[in-house]
């Protein structure tokens, strides 16, 4: 039964991780909306930033733990299933599209960003000085957002469903303290189990801390991300599946590896820097002919994304050097 406690601290954690980051991002909301703050930056900064927290909470508490391998595995890994798993599983649900100019412009972002992740890894480590730039790209990256925005209106933006700005409105002063207040305490409570369970499982397994973050705790701090598809999906609303993807992956290295970097130095593992990161760039680049192929993401091409996600999952725990030697 003790074999079992360190996945039931995964699991629970996971679970108050998620939880806790959409109920804090919603009382932030509704607080910023009865503010009279423009749904343009509440948009740009709660709700856009507010879908990588659980991944930033997590990397920030591995890196302090001294389990750089959970937070660089959980940055690269989750990158991944966002382009792989989420949108393989949107485009089951119904064919993705997405408007061409803002999909061409938002992946050049993403791959600049993915890029320069790349090259920053290949030196060793994230430092405080990587970490600052970053920061300070991902700042241009919402002042240019902004910029573009005021001047295109929001629907210009298919990173931000503004859906969820407008249901603040509705929210009583009191929930939205309390939702708040139990957001915090729920994501840091979620943080500390996960990442304590993590470690377990991975001296428990014999495998690298690095594959325990790029799989198990990459696809749960995913679950906001998916829970956007799923109801964009429903809605049909497909623009915002490709744009919250590609946004998540954009915040995802320049805001929680940023943040993370001037937290603590940050060593990136051999198998990252040989497998994954190169796993990552492919996964951004194909999505680009992917969605510009007929400007549509059909059931067959989500049925492959799938497909390689789950060949990807299988080497990792097979053994990388085992699969390629």
């Amino acid at each position: 039964m003790s074999d079992l406690i360190p996945y039931a601290y995964l699991i629970i954690g996971l679970i108050l991780l998620s939880g806790g980051a959409d109920y804090l991002i919603r009382g932030a909301v509704a607080v910023a909306t009865r503010m009279n703050i423009s749904p343009l930056v509440v948009g740009l900064t709660i709700v856009a930033l507010g879908t990588s927290l659980p991944e930033l909470i997590v990397c920030v508490r591995a890196a302090m733990a001294g389990a750089s391998g959970i937070a660089v595995g959980n940055i690269v890994g989750s990158n991944i299933a966002n382009i792989l798993l989420i949108i393989g599983a949107g485009a089951l649900m119904c064919p993705i599209s997405a408007n061409r100019n803002h999909f061409l412009r938002d992946s050049l972002l993403m791959l600049g960003a993915t890029g320069l992740f790349i090259a920053i890894a290949l030196t060793g480590s994230f430092a405080a000085t990587s970490g600052a730039i970053m920061i300070a790209l991902l700042f241009v990256f919402l002042i240019f957002s902004y910029v573009q925005g005021r001047k295109h209106g929001t629907d210009d933006l298919s990173m931000i469903d503004m859906d969820e700005i407008a249901a603040g409105d509705a929210v009583t002063p009191l929930r939205a303290t309390l939702w708040i207040v139990g957001g915090l305490i729920g994501v840091a409570v979620g943080a500390e189990l996960l990442v304590g369970g993590a470690t377990t499982i991975a001296r428990g397994l014999g495998v690298s801390e690095e594959v325990i973050g790029l799989t198990m705790v990459a696809i749960g701090t995913s679950l906001p991300e998916l829970a956007t598809v799923i109801a964009a999906a429903a809605k049909r609303q497909t623009d915002l599946i490709v744009g919250n993807v590609m946004g998540s992956n954009i915040f995802n290295i320049l805001g929680v590896m940023g943040v993370t970097a001037t937290v603590a130095d940050v060593p990136v593992g051999g198998q990252i820097l040989t497998f994954d990161i190169w796993v990552m760039a492919a996964a951004a680049l194909i999505l680009v002919p992917l969605m510009l192929s007929g400007s549509i993401l059909n059931r067959k091409e989500g049925t492959a994304c799938l497909a390689l996600y789950a060949a990807y999952i299988a080497v990792q725990y097979i053994g990388v050097e085992r699969v390629f030697s």
